[in-house]
């Protein structure tokens, strides 16, 4: 069983990557951004680290949902164009390491 959750993951972030990749080139013509900030990649990576950080947050949905679905998120915005979702996915893992810390603080 855990063969498949692992297989589920890397087919989760390869597609994650994969569309992440289609829709920034579509998105955006320029070759590299600079000082921009892209707000739905702030809250894709957000929703992604958190879910893939602290899946034991949400109790109703099994675990591995809940990781699948944030490595999908956090791997659009890996997956960016080069130049594109670094300080996003950089936002991402700070916020999702605070919750992860304070939960671990207060549990």
């Amino acid at each position: 069983m855990n063969e498949t959750i692992y297989l589920l993951y890397i087919l989760s972030f390869i597609l994650g990557s994969l569309l992440g990749l289609v829709l920034s080139y579509r998105k955006y013509k320029a070759p590299y951004a600079i000082g921009k900030l892209d707000v739905v990649a702030v809250v894709l990576a957000v929703i992604g680290w958190v879910l893939a950080l602290n899946s034991a947050l949400i109790t109703f949905i099994p675990e591995y949902i809940t990781i699948t679905i944030g490595v999908f998120l956090l791997a659009m915005v890996l997956g960016m164009r080069p130049g594109y979702g670094r300080n996003e996915t950089f936002i991402g893992i700070i916020i999702a390491g605070i919750i992860w810390i304070v939960r671990m603080v207060i549990l």
